[in-house]
């Protein structure tokens, strides 16, 4: 302790930011000089998740009050908060935010257990903070209600989970209005969140990740337009009913992470310009699982190729064809994604397929990796074929 003690009180500080503020806080009672030291910490992080008893969580609120009022750093840099509704009240978390707000915070992460307590709002100062930067929201009761003020105009990162909407034109307001958007994930887990669409319109968007849970059953679908996007992943596992798709050109693509039952051939008409692709088959229909035949991915280098359906030799040939610079190769046949009856499945249709040989075989071709094989007849004629062919091939493996 001597040794410690003899540190500056910057360095001090320093080392009390790598650990828990429940620690931090804690230190606070080793001495006179410790006493204050921990609050000018610029990260702090509150957790009452692992506490049940109903007195603990009551100390919580109160602690995570007080330490906040206490807190003497000019920036704070980090606040997470984790709690559970039950031992909260709505103004508590406008309360918290706003002082955070206030000590111009860069990063706020706010995620909360769902009760029957009522949707929690946040203070409309967050929305128009000037010094956030990361901005991660969780759980469906929080309200996401957007002023007509708002304006982000540092915010790069921005996270909203199975969160709830004032109304339909909150999400797009709120997105509108972050000029140096980077990287946006959402995930919706239910249809009572308020945004039957999905509007993403922001020029600057780097990143984009969207989750779309099958029990949600909107019946709108998708407008993306984010020209400057390098990364896109998407989950969708809603069974078709009457939504649809608009997605824009995606020209500096770099990777794209497609899992979806419906729609794949306007996802795939978005992300041409990609160099990394992987793409899970949800559905048996086979009209479903294909893309029509003006669709060419020119600089595509990776393909992963995770197939359910029965006919998914004709998907895999589709685009081996249309991929003339492929370099690795990834299938993923593995027993989750099978049929209990792909035993006695006809392949009829397999000359057909393959009577010509795709370019990328016959050039560019050097890793095979090929998991979930089980020997079946379409399996062993497509390796037949694929060997016979694969001229540049450098690397295989296959996995049962």
């Amino acid at each position: 302790m001597d040794k410690i003690s003899g540190l500056s009180d910057d360095l001090l500080v320093k080392i009390l930011s790598f650990v828990s503020t429940k620690v931090a806080v804690s230190t606070s009672v080793l001495s006179k000089r410790w006493e204050c030291l921990w609050m000018w910490v610029p990260t702090l992080e509150y957790d009452d998740f692992e506490d049940i008893n109903t007195d603990i969580k009551d100390r919580y609120r109160v602690s995570v009050h007080k330490n906040l009022l206490s807190h003497r750093a000019p920036i704070i840099e980090s606040l997470r908060l984790k709690f559970c509704l039950g031992s909260l009240q709505p103004e508590d978390i406008k309360q918290w935010v706003s002082i955070a707000v206030s000590r111009c915070v860069r990063v706020l992460s706010i995620t909360s257990l769902s009760d029957d307590k009522p949707d929690s709002a946040l203070p409309s100062s967050l929305y128009t903070c000037k010094t956030l930067v990361t901005l991660k929201l969780e759980g469906n009761k929080i309200l996401v209600d957007i002023p007509p003020t708002v304006c982000l105009p540092s915010l790069t990162t921005l996270q909203l989970s199975c969160v709830t909407y004032l109304d339909e034109a909150s999400l797009r307001m709120l997105l509108s209005n972050c000029p140096v958007l980077e990287d946006l994930v959402i995930e919706r887990d239910t249809a009572d969140d308020n945004a039957k669409g999905l509007v993403v319109v922001v020029p600057s968007l780097q990143r984009l990740s969207l989750q779309i849970d099958g029990g949600c059953c909107s019946y709108d679908g998708y407008v993306i337009d984010t020209p400057s996007l390098m990364y896109f992943k998407v989950e969708d596992y809603r069974d078709r009913d009457s939504f649809s798709y608009l997605i824009k050109d995606m020209p500096k693509l770099e990777e794209a992470d497609i899992a979806v039952k419906y729609g794949l051939q306007e996802f795939l008409e978005s992300v041409t310009s990609v160099k990394r692709l992987s793409i899970k088959v949800l559905f048996n229909n086979e009209e479903e699982s294909m893309y029509c035949s003006c669709i060419v991915f020119s600089q595509l280098k990776r393909l992963k190729l995770s197939i359910c359906n029965d006919d998914w030799s004709k998907l895999l040939f589709r685009f081996l064809k249309d991929s003339p610079k492929l370099r690795v190769l990834n299938l993923d046949r593995a027993s989750r994604y099978q049929r209990f009856d792909e035993y006695e499945y006809e392949w009829s249709s397999w000359d057909n397929e393959w009577s010509v040989t795709p370019n990328c075989l016959l050039k560019t071709l050097e890793t095979f990796e090929f998991s979930g094989c089980m020997g079946r007849p379409q399996e062993r004629a497509f390796l037949s074929f694929f060997f016979t062919n694969a001229r540049c091939l450098k690397s295989t493996s296959i996995l049962r």
